[in-house]
């Protein structure tokens, strides 16, 4: 098997959609040894920041000699990019040869990835095994591993189809990846430490340090404590958070607390915005919209996507010139004509965009 043929395969599940719950994971990864149990994992849980408080944790591992598996969703460059070690990708044919042996079943396309993942990561002999959950906690097929260092970065609304409508509903949720006899790092969430103190053995509640950026390095520095690491942690730069391409802003946030973080450096923006119908759409845009001076709404390429017509009736409550267009090349095209400067709201939106600008 090729590795587009691989790749094929595998993507073809999204048709599965999402389908919360451990039975289907539990039953391959049995099949494969249960290889999760012969890893250290630091188990990373929350709304925003999970990414970027993995890459930062993987640097410095890295940085201190250790051979550092990091598992980190959605793709934006490369499908592989999601499976590394060390820094690098998951090799093609080595991808192929998992898929082939281990597609045959009625995983999602997430639960093969992470069942990959974690097979293969035990079968280089990783130090340590940096996991971001997919979605939420408890019911997210990355949960599946006896112990680990569990990470809560920020929790906010979002998914709340999936995992209810309020922040402690989420919360709970995502507390689902502690461990009773290990160790918590909890980001500086106000109020929430009552939901993860009495599921870990011991609570690392990390001091407020005044902005999201400040608190994600704190939060990843509390970590490398945790695991006697002598260093002092360095901010990772990841594509589609808060980057810029040829004078565009990318940025892949998508819920009120990203629209939040977002906010402060834009100014008369012209953006091109596509969002998940799941998201708090809403409370994102209250934030954003106001500092554009124009908007065109786009449908991202997803099952999940919000129609663009919805999304600008939305905008068009913060923002007085709003556009909607019926697919993305015809959006970017009038986005492109009237100076665009921020292409925002969907990972999926920035991953498809990025490399027509």
């Amino acid at each position: 098997m090729t590795y587009q043929e691989a790749k094929n395969i595998i993507t073809k599940k999204q048709s599965l959609g999402i389908k919360p719950g451990l039975t289907r994971i539990f039953k391959l990864l049995e099949s494969m040894g249960n290889p999760q149990n012969d890893l250290k994992i630091i188990h990373i849980a929350g709304t925003n920041g999970k990414g970027t408080v993995a890459a930062i944790i993987s640097n410095e591992l890295m940085k201190s000699g250790k051979r550092v598996g990091t598992f980190s969703s959605p793709w934006i460059i490369d499908y592989r990019e999601q499976i590394q070690i060390n820094g690098e990708f998951i090799p093609e044919q080595v991808f192929a040869d998992y898929v082939e042996k281990w597609h045959n079943n009625d995983c999602t396309e997430f639960e093969l990835l992470t069942a990959i993942m974690y097979k293969y990561f035990a079968d280089c002999g990783v130090d340590y095994a940096v996991v971001e959950c997919g979605m939420g906690g408890k019911g997210d097929s990355t949960n599946v591993e006896n112990e680990n260092i569990s990470v809560i970065t920020s929790v906010s609304l979002d998914h709340t189809d999936f995992l209810g409508d309020t922040v402690e509903k989420i919360a709970e949720e995502k507390s689902g990846i502690l461990r009773k006899n290990c160790t918590c790092v909890l980001y500086p969430n106000t109020n929430l430490s009552d939901i993860f103190a009495p599921k870990c053995q011991k609570l690392v509640c990390v001091k407020e340090q005044g902005d999201f950026k400040r608190n994600n390095l704190a939060t990843a520095q509390a970590v490398l404590d945790e695991l006697g690491i002598d260093c002092t942690a360095e901010y990772v730069s990841l594509p589609a958070r808060q980057e810029k391409i040829h004078g565009v802003l990318l940025d892949g946030a998508h819920n009120r607390e990203g629209g939040k973080g977002l906010a402060p450096i834009l100014s008369d923006e012209v953006a091109l915005i596509g969002m998940m119908r799941d998201k708090d759409a809403d409370g994102y845009l209250s934030y954003v919209a106001p500092r554009c001076k124009k908007i065109i709404a786009v449908t991202p390429a997803n099952p999940r996507s919000m129609p663009a017509a919805e999304l600008a009736n939305i905008a068009k409550k913060y923002c007085a010139d709003v556009i909607f267009a019926d697919d993305l090349l015809s959006g970017l095209s009038a986005a492109k004509d009237s100076g665009l400067t921020l292409v925002c709201g969907s990972f999926y939106l920035v991953r498809d965009v990025r490399n027509l600008i």
